[in-house]
């Protein structure tokens, strides 16, 4: 199947913004107590493990997309097995996976295909993933993402985002088919 993983890695930048230091975020905590940042979607937490030592807000700010393309493919578009799903659902998937976690985001396709929601692709899911029709399963992923959001502490806060974000994948998932 060809890669849209440009594609979708573009899109998903678009969503994602740029710096970001709202003490509210959780993802802005890092686990020894700092305050944290993100950029371009990447908390800094996650950026620390990537290059293996600490960084200020200052280095986050820095980052490029070209910086934070590997990351993105290594732990979300490859995690998510995005190379080995029809175009569309490929997008979806991998953009919840950065949002939400690439675990989150399988459980929430399973739901969608009603697959065992173990977080794992393996080859039921997969086969209950192509034998899906498109459009059905799209709608169904966007539906179990929205009642995600809406379970979460902080829909209050972010809900009206997330749901936006949401429509927008949707829409632009359903263009990138077939």
């Amino acid at each position: 199947m060809q890669s849209n993983w440009k594609r979708a890695f573009d899109l998903m930048l678009e969503s994602e913004g740029g710096f970001s230091d709202d003490e509210h975020d959780k993802g802005n905590w890092l686990p020894d107590g700092r305050k944290g940042s993100t950029m371009l979607g990447v908390t800094q937490y996650n950026w620390e493990a990537h290059v293996g030592h600490q960084v200020t807000h200052d280095d986050m700010r820095k980052l490029t997309p070209a910086d934070v393309e590997p990351l993105y493919k290594k732990k979300y578009w490859d995690v998510v097995r995005a190379d080995e799903l029809k175009s569309g659902i490929d997008y979806l998937v991998f953009d919840m996976g950065v949002n939400a976690g690439p675990g989150r985001s399988i459980m929430l396709l399973q739901a969608a295909v009603g697959a065992p929601a173990d977080g794992g692709l393996g080859p039921i899911t997969m086969a209950a993933v192509w034998a899906a029709d498109p459009v059905e399963l799209i709608e169904k992923f966007s539906q179990e993402k929205e009642a995600f959001y809406r379970s979460l502490d902080s829909f209050s806060v972010y809900g009206t985002g997330w749901l936006n974000r949401a429509a927008a994948v949707k829409v632009k998932a359903i263009s990138m088919l077939g």
